[in-house]
């Protein structure tokens, strides 16, 4: 698997940690880097970062994205506005899982002010291997992209997901 990963000034460190595992699992990344400043003042913003890997995700350079931030909140709300994107805000392996098996998330969003290293190994390890249930989740993705398209979620049929399935 392709992963994108990025963080800003408070997330670097974790996203290394997870560069690591990444690379022990056997996964390929691409590292979204950039100047954050050195120093105990050193900041960047987390839009800036989060759009890079948000946008390889929803064009398909990557097939899944991973941003941390101190909170993980912004960090969720940039990456959502990029066409495409599925982005969840996950604290634990409860959320990972769901976030994957009925939302079909394909980008993470961390706290790095949260998250123990032992959390983020398994939030990690859930979210990455949990596989998109589809059935009736199928139909609630394909609204939540009608929205995206600026259309009625309540206007997609059964037919549109099957169609959607099927491309």
């Amino acid at each position: 698997m392709r992963v994108a990963i990025a963080a800003d000034h408070r997330g670097t460190d974790v996203a290394r940690q997870i560069q690591g595992w990444l690379e022990q699992q056997g996964h390929a990344f691409i590292a979204i880097t950039g100047d954050c400043g050195v120093g105990e003042n050193a900041t960047c913003d987390y839009p800036d970062k989060a759009y890079p890997v948000a946008t390889a995700v929803g064009e398909g350079d990557a097939d899944r994205g991973i941003l941390v931030c101190g909170s993980g909140i912004g960090m969720s709300i940039a990456a959502n506005k990029v066409k495409g994107v599925r982005a969840a805000l996950v604290c634990d392996e409860v959320g990972a899982e769901l976030s994957r098996r009925h939302n079909d998330a394909n980008v993470l969003c961390l706290a790095a002010d949260l998250m123990s290293p032992r959390q983020l190994e398994r939030v990690l390890e859930v979210w990455l291997y949990t596989e998109f249930e589809g059935g009736r989740h199928a139909r609630r993705v394909r609204k939540i992209s009608a929205i995206e398209a600026g259309r009625s979620p309540a206007d997609v049929t059964d037919g549109e997901v099957e169609f959607a399935a099927a491309e």
